[in-house]
């Protein structure tokens, strides 16, 4: 036993004793209702749950503890007491000693976790305490996700004179299907604020989503700032589409937004989309496209227009310039060099393009990655290939041994709509409604082998929205299914379960103002709802 395993045995110990000692003075006898952990509308859906159908009393009188000697876990314990407070408006202690505590909420690393799935997590929720093990503070923090999502939203106060929030009792062992799991956000086509792109994350993270992909250039504006090439943003950074007025991120934002995501254990993944889908950077600065014209800058939706000179060395300082100093401000491993819809690139330039970004996107540590296109050219096996239509690519993929990121647009396009009546989205990749982007085996999806596939990424290109409200529409409910594909082992996943979990997912996403689309697939159990059969 390791030092701070020991440390925290002797708290939880301690703890364990006042506990006694309080009950000796003042026994608190509380007759919670009868609960079934089983039938908890989990999503994703945890690999194994059992239940033992009592209570674990959420109230005044807990306290949470976790590892002293970890920042990183006491961090994880806060983030518990906020989001206890965000619904209960109890003032959870953490880690301190405070006299009346009657329940408590241990969270702790755990050696018989395996380390190589570091997001697994257990969670043994009893009549008095609940302890939540984890081999990392990653693990813990996905647990946390899942205690949550076992808080009523209402309080109960017919037990006791103070309201109570009874957790069903019970184990939940889990762990994710895959690695990455993620979703794009365009804020090219349409820029969204830095408050948005957290509400996002915040929602995202709920359902534990680990990546957040930003589409930050493209034709339309180029929205994060290079100091080197000023006006990349002074310039290219003031249209989108329509006639709004665009906007970009300062490093100081996109810095803000990175460490809000690493709170919420969530990489970013920047894209710079080249060499075509780059009108808005050769408007700044015209010797990129080669070919002597200032273009003007671009307000609709067209693609495949645009492209670098593909063989000129000033074109690839400009390059390098760029990938250095975002990946100096993006911690995470990756770095999207987009590589789509390169129409007006001869091929062999393409390829010569692709090669050469691939060269500097490693020269700075980052595993690049890239749609389904870049495996046309002569990468290596660590880059990464985005697969959004073209099956033939992800076949090249396979056979370069690269990881790949499942996105099919026929399957995984948010930006899709959902059906006739949809109020934004397009439909080139036809209609993508809540079951037609649940029912569908990303395992095992044009035959592209499991062992090549690092997860889903569900995109959200925006030419048709330019709020974050209208984001959400498109989003929700369907990217909550793609968690459920992410996380859920495919004999957990069922369309006439999830359906019902799903509808219970309304006052959750009410609390949080989501302008979610009602689809009437699903049977919505809202608070008005709920209150209307109560009454």
């Amino acid at each position: 036993m390791n030092i701070p395993q020991f440390r925290f045995l002797l708290l939880a110990v301690a703890t364990l004793v006042i506990l006694s000692c309080q009950q000796e003075k003042e026994p608190r006898v509380l007759n919670l209702p009868k609960t079934d952990l089983t039938q908890a509308d989990f999503i994703p859906k945890p690999v194994q749950v059992t239940a033992t159908k009592t209570a674990f009393p959420l109230d005044k009188y807990t306290a949470v503890y976790t590892l002293k000697d970890s920042t990183e876990f006491g961090e994880v314990g806060k983030l518990l007491a906020e989001k206890i407070k965000e619904i209960s408006r109890l003032d959870i202690p953490v880690n301190e000693d405070t006299p009346d505590q009657e329940s408590v909420i241990y969270i702790k690393r755990s050696d018989s976790l395996p380390m190589k799935n570091k997001e697994g997590y257990q969670l043994k929720i009893g009549k008095d305490s609940i302890i939540l093990s984890a081999a990392s503070a990653a693990g813990a923090f996905r647990g946390v996700q899942t205690l949550r999502q076992l808080i009523p939203e209402k309080a109960n106060d017919t037990i006791t004179e103070y309201p109570i929030w009874p957790i069903p009792t019970g184990t939940i062992s889990d762990a994710p299907l895959f690695a990455y799991r993620g979703a794009m956000l365009d804020v090219a086509r349409h820029f969204f604020t830095v408050d948005e792109v957290k509400k996002y994350i915040d929602l995202l993270t709920y359902y534990k989503y680990n990546t957040l992909h930003l589409h930050l250039t493209d034709d339309q504006g180029w929205r994060i700032e290079i100091k080197s090439w000023p006006k990349l943003t002074e310039v290219a950074g003031v249209t989108e589409v329509g006639d709004a007025p665009g906007g970009f991120y300062t490093q100081e934002d996109y810095k803000e937004i990175v460490a809000y995501a690493a709170k919420n254990y969530m990489t970013i993944v920047p894209e710079v989309d080249m060499p075509g889908h780059t009108n808005a950077a050769s408007v700044a600065y015209p010797f990129l496209n080669g070919n002597g014209k200032t273009p003007q800058l671009y307000k609709g939706t067209k693609v495949g227009f645009s492209t670098f000179d593909t063989r000129k060395d000033s074109v690839y300082k400009f390059i390098d310039d760029v990938v250095r100093e975002i990946s100096a401000i993006t911690p995470g491993p990756y770095f999207h060099m987009g590589g789509d819809e390169s129409h007006a690139t001869k091929k062999d330039d393409y390829i010569y393009f692709v090669n050469k970004v691939e060269k500097i996107v490693q020269k700075y540590d980052k595993t690049m990655v890239g749609w389904d296109e870049v495996a046309t050219a002569d990468v290596d096996s660590t880059s990464i290939a985005q697969f959004w239509a073209s099956a033939e690519n992800a076949e090249r993929a396979v056979a370069k041994n690269m990881k790949i990121i499942m996105s099919p647009a026929k399957k995984a396009y948010l930006d899709m709509k959902y059906d006739l009546k949809s109020e934004y989205g397009l439909n080139w990749a036809g209609y993508v409604p809540v079951d037609t982007a649940y029912i569908w085996k990303p395992e095992a999806y044009e035959g592209i082998p499991l062992k090549n596939i690092l997860g889903i990424e569900a995109p959200l290109w925006s030419e048709t929205v330019s709020d974050i409200s209208e984001v959400e529409y498109l989003a929700f409910p369907r990217a909550i299914g793609y968690a459920e594909l992410n996380w859920s082992k495919p004999e957990n996943r069922d369309w006439k379960n999830y359906k019902v979990r799903l509808g219970n997912q309304a006052p959750f996403l009410e609390r949080m103002k989501v302008n979610y689309y009602p689809s009437p697939l699903i049977e919505w159990k809202t608070e008005k709802d709920k209150k209307i059969k109560k009454d």
